[in-house]
């Protein structure tokens, strides 16, 4: 019997496992997919917003402020990139320039340090690239960027190291309330639990009414991207915004943590899986960001991607124990500003928890470090004595990025080991370069198979069923 079962292992279920080992607690984390943060977690602007946006009064604007007060501690700790960037919201007209003054106040009222008004003028002495008809910005100094993927995995394996049990591959089918709680069934058994978190993205309606009644739904919607090469990495140095609308918050521009620019997104209501990049929401996305930064070179795109945003109808962050499914708890609707306050949202989930009467007994014993070798970033001093203790460490694999087997290895025997390709790209950086992959993916791949002794033919591109290798045979093409 475990006390909790989270369901979804994207930041939030990662940020509820972490904030749960904290805790003499036997918990379990079932992910229907075969890495963590395969969700909108790896495919969103990677901003930790201020919380100048949210409405007062709503979880959306308490636990942003306080998320990403604890996400610039636990970054530190967990060896996460992060850098504290500043945001510029920008304006167009008198129009815009009253919502500037509304989110101005609103932010005030949040908590959100340092906020100020800036004439178009005092913008552009900032930002330079910006555009002349730019007449007025918000800036935000305290907003910033991060790397949401490892962000997450840093959680994640945190709780792992800590005693949590992570279950990947391992879809959840149904749920039965029993007398001790909830049998959660899935695809390769069930499991046994007093408490059930509802962490599945945009998913969770469908996993609320399997517990509760339907009082609520997800509305899912894409959002598109550019990301630009490090060429284009100095365009500007904060996130540039324009004023928020009912969609989100609209096109940015903004540098990511390895020095390249993101370029997005536009919003369009899809079905949960759909994250085809298409012509007319890249279309869409080129027109309002060269609207704020007219300079910005599209042509040095190196890869287009999308996200599904998981928008529930009432509006604000979903959390709490589902009414009429006892010691079942949502933690649904995790839309913007969901990366920012994922660690505030575990934090006030399982304080809901225990007043519910979960045991929430402290270990004496809790791990909460990480320490990550990045080659490229060491002093020149220092290689040379981590190349005499590891020599892996001087081969490099990846030229983009300057990744070094050694780091690829780390990943491979990390405490949540990479099943793919691009699980390795995403946990030591191989192949996020300016080739995607071009010339370090057939080393990665040797890598894994000497690693895991497995064969070539089963080594996977990303998600289950993504073979790196087929062949054709007179039926068609199947895998090797």
């Amino acid at each position: 019997m475990y006390d909790v079962v989270i369901i979804g292992c994207g930041i939030t279920g990662a940020a509820a496992a972490f904030e749960l080992s904290k805790y003499r607690l036997r918990v379990a984390v079932l992910e229907g997919e075969n890495d963590v943060a395969q969700g909108a977690t790896k495919a969103n602007s990677a901003i930790l917003h201020a919380g100048y946006d949210p409405k007062p009064g709503t979880l959306m604007a308490r636990l942003n402020v306080r998320g990403v007060e604890l996400a610039a501690e636990l970054c530190a700790k967990l060896d996460v990139p992060y850098r504290r960037n500043g945001a510029m919201v920008l304006g167009f007209s008198e129009e815009d320039k009253a919502t500037l003054e509304s989110l101005y106040h609103r932010g005030i009222a949040n908590g959100v340090k340092d906020l100020r008004i800036l004439s178009g003028d005092e913008a552009r002495a900032l930002e330079p690239n910006l555009a002349p008809e730019v007449v007025g910005a918000l800036h935000v100094p305290t907003s910033a960027v991060c790397l949401p993927w490892e962000y997450c995995l840093a959680l994640a394996e945190t709780a792992v190291v800590n005693g949590v049990e992570l279950c990947l591959e391992h879809e959840v089918t149904g749920l039965e309330k029993t007398d001790a709680g909830w049998r959660v069934e899935t695809e390769k058994g069930f499991f046994e639990t007093r408490y059930v978190i509802n962490a599945a993205g945009v998913y969770s309606d469908k996993l609320h009414n399997m517990a509760a009644p339907a009082d609520w739904h997800i509305e899912p919607a894409r959002g598109e991207y550019y990301l630009l090469d490090k060429s284009e990495g100095t365009r500007v140095s904060h996130t540039i915004f324009q004023c928020p609308s009912k969609v989100g918050k609209g096109v940015l521009v903004s540098p990511t943590v390895h020095g390249n620019l993101i370029v997005g997104p536009d919003s369009c209501p899809v079905e949960p899986h759909d994250v085809s990049s298409t012509a007319k929401g890249l279309g869409t996305v080129r027109s309002a960001a060269t609207r704020s930064v007219p300079s910005v070179d599209l042509r040095q795109s190196i890869r287009n991607f999308a996200g599904v945003r998981a928008h529930a109808t009432t509006g604000d962050f979903i959390i709490g124990e589902a009414e009429g499914a006892p010691g079942f708890f949502d933690a649904a609707g995790i839309c913007s500003p969901g990366l920012s306050a994922a660690p505030a949202i575990a934090e006030y989930l399982v304080g809901l928890m225990g007043e519910a009467g979960l045991s929430l007994e402290k270990k004496t014993d809790f791990k909460c470090e990480r320490r990550r070798v990045r080659f490229r970033e060491l002093p020149e001093s220092e290689r040379a004595a981590v190349v005499a203790a590891n020599p892996s460490y001087g081969r490099v694999i990846c030229r983009c990025e300057t990744i070094t087997e050694g780091e690829i290895l780390d990943a491979i025997h990390s405490p949540i080991p990479p099943r793919s390709v691009d699980g390795v790209k995403r946990r030591a950086g191989a192949g996020l370069g300016r080739c995607q992959g071009g010339f370090c993916g057939p080393r990665v791949v040797e890598l894994l198979c000497r690693e895991l002794n497995i064969s070539h033919k089963n080594i996977l591109q990303d998600r289950v069923g993504s073979y790196m290798l087929v062949e054709e045979t007179k039926g068609g093409a199947h895998h090797v």
